[in-house]
Parts: C-alpha cells; sequence; structure tokens
C-alpha cells in the first residue's frame, strides 16, 4: 500500500504468452538459447573490440557499446520472460515493475542515440574520408559515446518517476511479458495526459531526431557512393555500412511500428511478438550481423581463438619465439 499517491496496487501479474504446457516449455527453451547466445555474442564483440588491435577504429568500439546496450536490454527483459513462461503467469512487485520499466526505457534511449552516432561516423569516413581521424578521434569517440549514455539515462529517469507516481488502484493484471508503457496507461485510475506529453516530448530528441540523422547521413552515402565509378568501389564502400543500416532498419521499423503508428486492429499477442523483436531478437541478431560479412571481426577472432589455443596448450607465440632466435 502506497498512501502518498493513493496506489493500492502494490504488485503486478504479467500474463505473457498464454498457451498449453507443451508450447510454453518449447519457448522456454527457445529464449533460454537465445538469451545464452546473445549475452555470448555480444561478450565476444566486446572482448575482441578491446583486445584486438585490428579491431582499434571508431566503428569497432561504437559496435562495442552498442553490444553493452543490447546485454543491459536482454538481461533486463528475458530473465523475467523465462520466469513467466515457466510458471504460466508471474508476479512482480510495484518497484521491480518500475525498475524494470526504467532500465528498459533507458537502453533503448541509449541504443537511439548510439546507432545516430554510428551513421555519423559511416557519414564522415565516406563523404569525408580525408578528414576522418581528426573529426573521429579518440577523445571524440569517447565523448560522443559518454554523452549517449548519460541523457539516454538520465532523460528517462524523470519520466520513469513520473509513470511511477500515477494512482493504480483497479486491475493489476498485464498482458505482456514485461512492464510496458501501454499496458501500464492502461491500468492507471489517474489522468494520464502528462505521461502522454512526456512520451511526445521525449520521442523529438530520442527518436525524431536520430531517426533524422540517419536518414541524412545514409542519404548523403548513398550520392557519395553513386559518384563512384567502378562497381567493384561503389560495392566495397557500400559494404562497410550495409551492416549497421540492417541494423537500424530493423530496430526502427520495430520500435516505429508499435510506439509511433500501431495498427488501430493490432491484436495484443501481434504487439508482444513486435516487442520481441527489439527487445530479444536485435540484441541476438546484432553481433551475428556485424561479424557474419566483417573480414575484420572474423580475422580477430581467429587470432583470439588461435592465441587461446597457444596458451592452453603451452605453445609460445611467434613474438616470444623471435625474441628468443635474437638472443641467441
Amino acid at each position: 500500500m502506497q498512501e502518498n499517491n493513493k496506489t493500492v496496487v502494490t504488485k503486478f501479474f504479467f500474463l505473457g504468452f498464454q498457451g498449453s504446457q507443451n508450447i510454453r516449455i518449447f519457448l522456454f527453451l527457445f529464449f533460454l538459447v537465445t538469451y545464452c547466445l546473445t549475452i555470448c555474442g555480444n561478450l565476444l564483440i566486446i572482448t575482441l573490440v578491446s583486445t584486438s588491435k585490428i579491431l582499434q577504429n571508431p566503428m569497432y568500439f561504437f559496435i562495442s557499446q552498442l553490444s553493452i546496450t543490447d546485454i543491459l536490454l536482454t538481461t533486463d527483459i528475458v530473465p523475467n520472460l523465462l520466469h513467466v513462461l515457466l510458471n504460466n503467469g508471474a508476479a512482480i512487485t510495484f518497484n521491480g515493475c518500475f525498475t524494470q520499466f526504467y532500465f528498459f526505457c533507458a537502453s533503448e534511449a541509449s541504443e537511439c542515440l548510439l546507432l545516430s552516432v554510428m551513421s555519423y561516423d559511416r557519414y564522415v569516413a565516406i563523404c569525408n574520408p580525408l578528414r576522418y581521424s581528426t573529426i573521429m578521434t579518440s577523445g571524440h569517440c569517447r565523448i560522443l559515446t559518454i554523452a549517449c549514455w548519460l541523457f539516454g539515462f538520465s532523460i528517462i529517469f524523470g519520466y520513469a518517476i513520473s509513470t511511477a507516481k500515477l494512482d493504480f488502484c483497479g486491475p493489476n493484471i498485464i498482458d505482456h511479458f514485461f512492464c510496458d508503457i501501454v499496458p501500464l496507461l492502461d491500468l492507471a485510475c489517474s489522468d494520464t495526459f502528462i505521461i502522454d506529453l512526456e512520451v511526445y516530448l521525449l520521442s523529438l530528441p530520442l527518436v525524431f531526431i536520430p531517426t533524422t540523422i540517419i536518414v541524412v547521413s545514409y542519404t548523403s552515402i548513398v550520392r557519395a557512393v553513386l559518384r563512384i565509378p567502378s562497381s567493384t568501389g561503389r560495392q566495397k564502400v557500400f559494404s562497410t555500412c550495409s551492416s549497421h543500416l540492417i541494423v537500424v532498419s530493423i530496430y526502427f521499423w520495430s520500435l516505429f511500428s508499435v510506439y509511433v503508428v500501431p495498427t488501430k486492429g493490432q491484436t495484443l499477442t501481434m504487439s508482444k511478438i513486435l516487442s520481441l523483436l527489439y527487445t530479444v531478437f536485435t540484441p541476438f541478431i546484432n553481433p551475428i550481423i556485424y561479424s557474419l560479412k566483417n573480414e575484420d571481426v572474423k580475422k580477430a577472432t581467429q587470432e583470439t581463438l588461435n592465441k587461446i589455443w597457444r596458451i592452453s596448450h603451452n605453445i609460445p607465440c611467434r613474438s616470444s619465439i623471435q625474441g628468443i632466435k635474437t638472443r641467441s
């Protein structure tokens, strides 16, 4: 009971994905494997970028930061989803619900900002290559990254607090698998005008401005690529940003489908499936997309595996052998 804001609801109950026990067990195992692969894939990206000399450039630095947001996002959502599936529904405390809501929104906000910074990085690399090393220095990259994290987590904090101060005095059943803004507003007993206004105001710096930066950047990139005379040159240049474009398209399409332009006839099941795209599957496929056609990542992975194999078998590396030969 919370008398200060007249809230009588102390717990919420998730329905999740209702179905037979066999379906829920299958979904549980599927999402468990997906979650484990997501964590391993993103940790691999972070480790490779931190340790490999091949990947010491701004593009891979931003990819590693994106992997951190993906780990935060999927860890905030998937363990609770697994608990809901295993128990055919599950309860969550009032504070727990809004803690999950805060980290979900903050991770999403930071990812939107990081994706726009990454598109600007590709724009400078392709459209202004001679000044790339002076514009995208390591110091500038760190400043941009810190700004994305701080802005994303700080601007969402007030929004989460405002939402938590709403009166919840009626039903406490959420037909979803996590605490999202739409089902929470449906359960609120008080006027939600201020929250709706905050959503529209926040969408400007967190969705529409990043989307504009991405569209303008890639429009300029496409124009620059089309001016390259050889088809081989065009293909080589565009391949450097195709992975990012695929990730951006999937991520923003799913966000816009759920929050910006949801169809009136959209069912709750469809809404939950669309939510899975950016909470579960996007963090899972990001490492795959960025590494599948990337020769640098493949080479760095191979070098790391070879190094681990040599260490496990007590085989000295080439530099050590050369040093011994030089001294002898």
